[in-house]
């Protein structure tokens, strides 16, 4: 599996909060490793055996063979029941938790994640506990959220209404976002999917942030099972 040179919690922290990528997925590793002695080198064309460079070029694919089938992104989803939030999820590995303080509209809130790293992408789940469930802090959070996902890859804060649904039976109006664009100093492609939607005291945060489009099977198995109690 990709390695990322960033802590999954703190790259979730940094889309959050508005603050830009300081980290990098690192993709290119074994490519790297797997081109230091290529084929033809002089050491290859040196060896006194015809029959040990064939045997030594079929070794070395079966292990480059091994090697990428290592790092193949694998989605070992589970259902995830966060009773205290208020929200069930499919994750595609083991979540971790992290919570944090925020600033929405002048106001301390506490903002908590889950967050799981799967293949080349981070999935999560943020929920801001609001001080009350009045609509114009919903609608303020909302916001907040919507416009710091865009800004952090240049983006403009697009997003169209989606139903989210909940456990118990029917649905809830939420948001919807999609969105590529270049990320930090580094300047390197992400793509976000993100859902956002109030219910009570809360708004939630559903997203996945990734080096490279997933496939669409991934990224709907993420979004369908996201419900809310």
């Amino acid at each position: 599996m990709f390695r990322t040179a960033f802590r999954v919690s703190r790259l979730l922290a940094r889309i959050t909060f508005c603050f830009s990528f300081g980290g990098r997925f690192r993709g290119g590793r074994l490519a790297a490793n797997a081109s230091s002695r290529p084929v033809g080198s002089p050491d290859a064309a040196s060896r006194p055996s015809r029959a040990r460079a064939v045997l030594g070029t079929a070794a070395c694919t079966l292990a480059l063979g091994v090697a990428l089938s290592a790092c193949s992104p694998t989605y070992d989803w589970r259902t995830i029941m966060n009773n205290d939030k208020g929200y069930t999820v499919d994750f595609p590995a083991k979540p971790g938790n992290d919570q944090r303080p925020v600033q929405i509209g002048g106001t301390p809130m506490q903002m908590a994640m889950q967050t799981a790293e799967a293949g080349n992408a981070v999935f999560a789940v943020g929920t801001v506990m609001l001080p009350d469930d009045h609509e114009a802090t919903q609608r303020a959070t909302l916001d907040f959220l919507r416009d710091g996902l865009a800004r952090n890859v240049g983006a403009a804060p697009d997003a169209h209404a989606v139903q989210i649904p909940l456990a118990a039976g029917g649905r809830v109006l939420g948001l919807e976002m999609k969105l590529s664009g270049e990320a930090g100093s580094q300047h390197e492609m992400r793509t976000v999917y993100a859902r956002l939607v109030a219910r009570g005291p809360h708004v939630y945060q559903a997203a996945i942030i990734a080096s490279k489009p997933l496939p669409q099977e991934q990224v709907d198995q993420f979004f369908s099972s996201f419900q809310l109690y």
